[in-house]
């Protein structure tokens, strides 16, 4: 056999249906990572991909994936992992990970750094709304030109909370699937009982408003070993945990649609101080109580940004030495 010969063979072998008689088709999904900047989103990514590296800081969208495959010799499932660098600064790069070619097989992961609840809704705010926005216009497009698919995207977000759901006609899930990750839950779990109830209840709220799954985690391998579990269904299709845990004394794990309104329970303020608030919807009411206890900073991320020409990770010689000339 010549070499066109085997490798007409080896194509044949992989369009022709295996030995189950059915064809086995490549799985291919992408996740974007985005949260707080030093909120651990490079480290929840290795873990996933069993990496053993030291994490870097991401600069701005970096880009790996992980392959993965479902029974022996079976070709492998692909998932690509995008994450956003730089906290809150440049949420424009969202366009370029989540295009209408892949948003059927899209999903997000939000990482909230628990120990910084200051930033918390502000970070959490800014970047799901201009991801929402993005989507939406990208949804809004495949209406007219395949409209097939953005009914198929809109049942999906629907299917994630059973009709029968006391909660279905009261929340706003996101167009996406979404999970929201609390990291550094060892420095959470060191703050005052009541703070911590405040801030579980709160991203239980945002989560189960929103559709989304929730899971706080640490670099406790137990903790990361259930975010993997989330993430590893959205990039993989595994099988989703039934396990919840709603103790606010422990770390919070909650699949998408396993929560209530009811078991939440209103926002916590005294009865007086909820009458005074003027809220429109109740994630508003939700973020005026939240940040009645945790003062949004007003900082701005990009003025903590360095210049990336500088950073010694991407050192280039010959670059460095021009540009040291022109500088001079």
């Amino acid at each position: 056999d010549t070499l066109w010969d085997l490798a007409i063979a080896e194509v044949e072998k992989k369009e022709n249906p295996d030995d189950d008689g059915k064809h086995v088709e490549v799985w291919e999904k992408s996740i974007l990572f985005m949260g707080n900047k030093n909120g651990g989103k490079t480290t929840i990514i290795l873990r996933c991909l069993e990496r053993e590296e030291i994490p870097k800081p991401t600069l701005a969208l970096e880009y790996t994936f992980g392959r993965r495959a479902r029974r022996h010799n079976t070709p492998k499932d692909i998932a690509h992992f995008w994450e956003l660098g730089g906290g809150t600064s440049l949420p424009e790069l969202i366009r370029i990970p989540i295009t209408s070619n892949n948003i059927r097989s899209f999903a997000v992961v939000l990482v909230l750094d628990l120990s910084k609840p200051s930033e918390l809704w502000t970070t959490m705010e800014k970047l799901l709304q201009v991801t929402r926005n993005h989507v939406n216009k990208i949804l809004t497009k495949l209406e007219k030109t395949n409209p097939e698919v953005a009914t198929e995207i809109k049942q999906r977000v629907q299917n994630n909370l059973q009709r029968d759901h006391p909660d279905y006609e009261l929340v706003d899930p996101f167009p996406i699937p979404l999970v929201i990750i609390g990291s550094k839950y060892d420095i959470f779990h060191e703050f005052d009982s009541e703070m911590r109830k405040i801030i579980s209840k709160t991203l239980r709220f945002v989560s189960h408003y929103y559709g989304a799954s929730l899971v706080f985690t640490s670099k406790s391998e137990a903790l990361l070993l259930k975010a993997r579990v989330l993430i590893n269904h959205l990039a993989f299709g595994y099988d989703k945990s039934k396990s919840v845990s709603v103790d606010h004394s422990k770390p919070l794990f909650i699949p998408a649609g396993l929560d209530s309104l009811s078991q939440i329970g209103p926002p916590p303020a005294s009865d007086s101080d909820i009458g005074k608030m003027r809220a429109n919807t109740p994630l508003e009411l939700w973020k005026k109580v939240f940040e009645k206890t945790f003062p949004p900073k007003s900082y701005c991320d990009l003025q903590n940004t360095k210049d990336p020409a500088q950073n010694l990770q991407y050192a280039e010689y010959d670059v460095d030495a021009m540009r040291a000339q022109k500088n001079q």
